[in-house]
Protein backbone atom coordinates (compact mmCIF):
# COMPACT_ATOMS: atom_id res chain seq x y z
CA UNK A 1 0.00 0.00 0.00
CA UNK A 2 1.44 3.67 -0.87
CA UNK A 3 0.47 6.41 1.19
CA UNK A 4 0.53 9.86 -0.13
CA UNK A 5 1.11 13.13 1.25
CA UNK A 6 3.33 12.38 3.69
CA UNK A 7 6.52 13.44 2.55
CA UNK A 8 6.45 16.56 4.16
CA UNK A 9 5.79 15.16 7.34
CA UNK A 10 8.09 12.68 7.58
CA UNK A 11 10.56 15.57 6.35
CA UNK A 12 9.78 17.44 9.53
CA UNK A 13 9.85 14.07 11.46
CA UNK A 14 13.42 12.91 10.64
CA UNK A 15 13.98 17.37 12.01
CA UNK A 16 13.42 15.86 15.20
CA UNK A 17 15.58 14.22 17.73
CA UNK A 18 15.45 10.60 17.78
CA UNK A 19 13.39 10.62 21.24
CA UNK A 20 10.78 12.67 20.27
CA UNK A 21 10.25 10.99 16.70
CA UNK A 22 9.62 7.93 18.52
CA UNK A 23 7.13 9.33 20.74
CA UNK A 24 5.27 11.02 17.68
CA UNK A 25 5.38 7.84 16.06
CA UNK A 26 3.98 6.04 18.92
CA UNK A 27 1.15 8.01 20.24
CA UNK A 28 0.17 7.64 15.70
CA UNK A 29 0.27 4.17 15.81
CA UNK A 30 -1.30 3.54 18.99
CA UNK A 31 -4.17 5.97 17.64
CA UNK A 32 -4.64 4.32 14.59
CA UNK A 33 -4.55 0.38 16.75
CA UNK A 34 -7.62 1.86 18.94
CA UNK A 35 -9.85 2.14 15.76
CA UNK A 36 -9.06 -1.45 15.19
CA UNK A 37 -9.72 -2.16 18.87
CA UNK A 38 -12.83 -0.54 19.02
CA UNK A 39 -14.34 -2.53 15.90
CA UNK A 40 -12.74 -5.75 17.02
CA UNK A 41 -14.73 -5.04 20.37
CA UNK A 42 -17.86 -4.38 18.42
CA UNK A 43 -17.47 -7.47 16.75
CA UNK A 44 -16.81 -9.78 19.36
CA UNK A 45 -20.00 -8.49 21.35
CA UNK A 46 -21.88 -10.26 17.89
CA UNK A 47 -20.42 -13.78 18.36
CA UNK A 48 -20.12 -13.41 22.82
CA UNK A 49 -22.17 -16.15 24.52
CA UNK A 50 -24.70 -14.18 26.41
CA UNK A 51 -24.97 -16.97 28.54
CA UNK A 52 -21.65 -17.02 30.20
CA UNK A 53 -20.68 -13.92 32.48
CA UNK A 54 -17.52 -13.50 30.50
CA UNK A 55 -17.29 -11.53 27.58
CA UNK A 56 -14.31 -11.81 24.97
CA UNK A 57 -14.90 -8.26 24.29
CA UNK A 58 -14.12 -7.04 27.57
CA UNK A 59 -10.53 -8.27 26.85
CA UNK A 60 -9.59 -7.56 23.11
CA UNK A 61 -6.86 -4.79 23.62
CA UNK A 62 -3.76 -3.37 22.66
CA UNK A 63 -0.11 -3.44 23.63
CA UNK A 64 3.37 -1.63 22.40
CA UNK A 65 5.70 -4.38 20.71
CA UNK A 66 8.81 -3.63 23.27
CA UNK A 67 11.02 -6.16 22.61
CA UNK A 68 9.79 -6.06 18.33
CA UNK A 69 11.42 -1.86 19.08
CA UNK A 70 14.54 -3.08 21.19
CA UNK A 71 14.67 -5.96 18.01
CA UNK A 72 14.44 -3.65 14.88
CA UNK A 73 13.91 0.35 16.39
CA UNK A 74 10.53 0.42 14.55
CA UNK A 75 7.17 0.75 16.37
CA UNK A 76 4.61 -2.51 16.53
CA UNK A 77 1.41 -2.00 18.16
CA UNK A 78 -0.57 -5.24 18.15
CA UNK A 79 -4.37 -5.61 18.88
CA UNK A 80 -5.58 -8.79 20.06
CA UNK A 81 -7.61 -10.93 23.03
CA UNK A 82 -5.59 -11.00 26.49
CA UNK A 83 -5.46 -13.86 28.56
CA UNK A 84 -3.98 -14.97 31.72
CA UNK A 85 -0.94 -16.70 30.79
CA UNK A 86 -0.72 -20.76 31.75
CA UNK A 87 -2.75 -23.49 31.14
CA UNK A 88 -6.25 -23.19 31.50
CA UNK A 89 -7.77 -24.44 34.78
CA UNK A 90 -9.53 -27.51 34.65
CA UNK A 91 -13.60 -27.32 34.53
CA UNK A 92 -12.75 -23.83 32.39
CA UNK A 93 -14.69 -22.02 35.28
CA UNK A 94 -16.70 -18.82 34.61
CA UNK A 95 -14.96 -15.97 36.18
CA UNK A 96 -17.85 -13.33 35.56
CA UNK A 97 -16.89 -9.89 33.63
CA UNK A 98 -13.65 -9.68 32.59
CA UNK A 99 -13.18 -12.99 33.30
CA UNK A 100 -10.56 -14.99 31.31
CA UNK A 101 -11.31 -16.13 27.76
CA UNK A 102 -9.45 -18.49 27.05
CA UNK A 103 -11.22 -20.04 24.09
CA UNK A 104 -11.38 -16.60 21.74
CA UNK A 105 -8.88 -18.14 19.06
CA UNK A 106 -11.47 -21.48 18.92
CA UNK A 107 -14.48 -19.05 18.13
CA UNK A 108 -12.27 -16.92 15.90
CA UNK A 109 -10.70 -20.00 13.71
CA UNK A 110 -13.68 -22.56 14.35
CA UNK A 111 -13.26 -25.99 14.87
CA UNK A 112 -14.02 -29.37 13.50
CA UNK A 113 -17.10 -28.67 15.37
CA UNK A 114 -17.90 -25.17 15.14
CA UNK A 115 -18.00 -22.65 12.30
CA UNK A 116 -15.51 -20.15 12.64
CA UNK A 117 -16.84 -16.56 13.81
CA UNK A 118 -13.99 -14.04 13.02
CA UNK A 119 -14.07 -10.29 14.77
CA UNK A 120 -10.47 -9.79 14.42
CA UNK A 121 -9.31 -9.93 11.48
CA UNK A 122 -12.63 -8.37 9.44
CA UNK A 123 -12.12 -5.57 11.88
CA UNK A 124 -8.42 -5.16 10.69
CA UNK A 125 -9.24 -5.99 7.07
CA UNK A 126 -12.44 -3.49 7.05
CA UNK A 127 -10.31 -0.57 8.63
CA UNK A 128 -7.28 -0.41 6.78
CA UNK A 129 -7.61 2.81 4.94
CA UNK A 130 -9.06 4.72 8.28
CA UNK A 131 -6.00 3.51 9.91
CA UNK A 132 -4.04 4.53 7.87
CA UNK A 133 -5.66 8.27 7.44
CA UNK A 134 -5.45 8.30 11.21
CA UNK A 135 -1.92 7.24 11.81
CA UNK A 136 -1.05 10.52 9.08
CA UNK A 137 -3.29 12.77 10.13
CA UNK A 138 -2.08 12.06 13.96
CA UNK A 139 1.69 12.03 12.96
CA UNK A 140 1.07 15.03 11.47
CA UNK A 141 -0.71 16.62 14.23
CA UNK A 142 2.18 15.29 16.98
CA UNK A 143 5.06 16.52 15.01
CA UNK A 144 3.46 19.59 14.77
CA UNK A 145 3.51 19.64 18.83
CA UNK A 146 6.90 18.61 19.25
CA UNK A 147 8.40 21.03 16.69
CA UNK A 148 6.50 23.69 18.80
CA UNK A 149 7.81 22.65 22.21
CA UNK A 150 11.20 22.68 21.13
CA UNK A 151 11.21 26.16 19.34
CA UNK A 152 9.64 27.13 22.37
CA UNK A 153 11.41 25.27 25.30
Amino acid sequence: MKVEGLDAVLRKLKDLPIKVRRSAVRKAAGKGAAIIRKKAKENALRVDDPGTGRRIADNIGQRLRSRYFRQTGDTMISVGVLTNKGRIPKGNPDEGPKGNTPHWHLVELGTEKAKAQPFLRPAAESSVSEVFDTVATELERQVGIEAEKLRNG
